[in-house]
């Protein structure tokens, strides 16, 4: 049987300029290496980009740069909500929607409090959805301000509408993730993302859609590569050498986070500053060494399984 095709979503970083300003000839760089890497669609304005850091006007701005340089070659989705009333929350949605995306997507928790029920988060995303008639939307289950996961339940309510095509799943669980693959039983254009790569295989293999995760800021073409090739009986060796890896390497990409990327990104030869708005911390002598060697491990990698290099 003829495996599913699964698509790669990169969650995009942002360029800055040494003096923080945005660097948009980068931008377009980066995009077209994702492009050119393989991926299916992009995630702009997410919590790789620093959106946190960025004005309403700089994100707006960020998501029409990357759809015009993608000028409809794969979808784009962009974060679009960002705490306060849902009104005001419907309102941006719409202004992201009018750049052009694919689907608008809301962050579970700036839906919610912590400590508020999940009756108020449902009641929300109901609100949300009314107030943004026809706007295709999707969900982020983002660990900034805090991580709120949404249940199997929730997911499959909010994909009943018609209305939500895309969830990025951070949950790390793999049989909740099978579990919210149901969801997509209501609503075929429904995909889900998975953000988890220590099971990035098993959730392919269980039905998820593709996967989005920062790792495909180092290396792409290995995150596509691994989405075309995850079923082929003929290359299992080759696929349980990838996924060791990223489970090998998790906690080295993570530190630092997303300077750490924009290095790796500089020795692959992307003029990319290594500058943040978001503090991530000391990126230190041992942290830079560590980044070496993944490097040198992932050139020994790309030749044992036969990746190729897009940079």
């Amino acid at each position: 049987m003829e495996q599913e095709k699964k698509g790669f979503i990169p969650v995009m970083l942002t360029p800055f300029k040494d003096n923080g300003d945005i660097d948009y000839e980068i931008l377009t760089q980066l995009t077209e290496m994702y492009l050119q890497a393989g991926a299916s669609g992009l995630f702009a304005n997410c919590l790789s980009s620093e959106m946190f850091e960025l004005t309403d006007e700089e994100r707006l701005q960020v998501i029409k740069h990357v759809i015009n340089v993608v000028n409809g070659a794969i979808p784009v989705v962009a974060t679009g909500t960002f705490g306060g009333p849902i009104t005001k929350q419907a309102d941006f949605v719409k202004r992201v929607h009018d750049t052009g995306t694919a689907a608008v997507i809301a962050i579970t928790s700036l839906l919610a409090d912590e400590n508020e029920a999940v009756a108020v988060l449902n009641d929300r995303v109901f609100e949300l959805i009314d107030q943004t008639p026809g706007i295709p939307l999707g969900f982020y289950e983002c660990p900034v301000p805090y991580k709120r996961l949404l249940s199997p339940q929730q997911l499959t309510d909010f994909v009943a509408t018609g209305r939500v095509i895309y969830h990025k799943d951070t949950c790390l669980d793999i049989n909740l993730v099978k579990q919210k693959l149901e969801a997509g039983k209501v609503n075929p254009a429904f995909g889900l993302y998975d953000a988890y790569m220590a099971h990035a295989v098993d959730s392919l293999k269980a039905g998820s859609a593709g996967l989005s995760c920062i790792q495909g800021n180092f290396f792409p073409e290995m995150i596509v590569w691994l989405c075309n090739n995850y079923a082929d009986i003929a290359l299992q060796q080759e696929v349980a050498m990838v996924q060791q890896f990223l489970i090998d390497n998790m906690d080295v990409m993570h530190n630092v986070y997303p300077l750490v990327a924009k290095y790796y990104l500089t020795k692959r030869g992307l003029k990319i500053s290594t500058t943040t708005r978001r503090d991530v911390g000391n990126f230190s002598p041992a942290i830079r060494n560590q980044i070496e060697n993944l490097y040198s491990d992932y050139t020994h990698l790309q030749s044992s399984v036969g990746i190729k290099n897009y940079l």
